[in-house]
């Protein structure tokens, strides 16, 4: 882990750290819990626990495994619906295969993202391959949900297909962590993710010791949530680890560092940076539909129920 990566991150473009900025506190580390979601597939829920005030506009974040699959073991969702918001799936080891009930669908594989905008609502089905099935391996990813505002829950459906070559890879100022843009500006540079709420996204890898410090708009909230390995946040340096979500008060800058010393299946403190816009709208959530009201919610279901938001397609029944 993970699948992209570079030799040498000094060849990269380098994002200095900020200079006499205001270093963000740590407000609260909160553990994942473990469940299942789908058909049986292992999920740590990344941000159980944490007041929306402060996740605002992300409505809920899910590990996916890390777990090793034996033959005849993968696992994914069975056909279900969406309304008024956003998935995005990155994947970083593994395949899982998309279908939708307009149509659409596509093969994610490691390093890749799907960015899903469900907008007025769909029908759709994640699953391994067959091949995967079969063989078994390594299954490893995240599922990020992102509320869309009043104005674009009903838009029509849409999908992002960023594949692993098309994240946009960074440096820390001494090298000492690789950054993996996917969406959202970071010191003027880019990630490809198109999104309707301004956030930022990436993944990235702290190697044992180092530290890094990152320019962070004032006016978006900042998550960080350890994928693999062990270090601390903010310049308190409050500890968390594997499974653990920061939370970081108000501030122009974010600081992590990892430790000297990591476990020993993962060599690196591995770490996804989350921040957004809040929205700011009330926010209703139910299974999977995300509204602004308990009459949109209840409309969603009567959908659903009356097959609004598309159907099964009749090979896949």
């Amino acid at each position: 882990m993970p699948a992209v990566t570079v030799e040498n991150p000094l060849t990269l473009p380098r994002v200095a750290a900020p200079v006499a900025a205001h270093t963000r506190p740590v407000l609260a580390v909160a553990t994942a819990p473990s469940g299942f979601e789908g058909e049986g597939f292992p999920v740590r829920r990344a941000f159980a626990g944490i007041d929306y005030q402060h996740l605002d506009p992300f409505i809920m974040m899910d590990q996916m495994g890390e777990v090793e699959y034996a033959p005849g073991e993968p696992k994914g969702t069975p056909w279900h619906p969406h309304r008024g918001f956003e998935t995005v799936t990155y994947l970083i080891d593994g395949t899982f295969v998309h279908r939708d009930s307009h149509g659409g669908g596509g093969v994610i594989n490691d390093g890749d993202t799907q960015w899903m905008t469900a907008g007025s609502g769909l029908l759709h089905i994640e699953a391994p391959p067959e091949s995967l099935v079969m063989s078994g391996g390594l299954f490893h990813g995240l599922q990020l949900w992102v509320n869309l505002p009043k104005s674009d829950k009903m838009m029509a459906p849409r999908y992002q297909d960023i594949g692993g070559g098309q994240v946009k890879l960074l440096a820390s100022g001494d090298g000492g962590a690789l950054l993996r843009l996917i969406a959202g500006d970071i010191d003027g540079h880019q990630g490809p993710g198109i999104t309707h709420t301004p956030i930022t996204m990436m993944h990235v890898t702290v190697n044992p010791g180092a530290e890094l410090t990152l320019p962070w708009r004032k006016d978006f909230n900042a998550l960080a949530y350890a994928l693999a390995g062990r270090g601390a946040a903010g310049a308190e340096g409050r500890p968390f680890r594997m499974g653990q979500a920061v939370v970081f008060g108000t501030g122009d800058s974010i600081t992590i560092r990892a430790d000297e010393s990591q476990e020993s299946r993962s060599p690196n403190f591995e770490v996804v940076l989350l921040g957004g816009l809040p929205i700011r709208e009330p926010m209703r959530h139910y299974g999977p539909f995300v509204m602004n009201t308990h009459a949109e919610l209840a409309q969603a279901f009567e959908d659903f129920q009356a097959g609004r938001l598309g159907t099964i397609p009749a090979d896949a029944r």
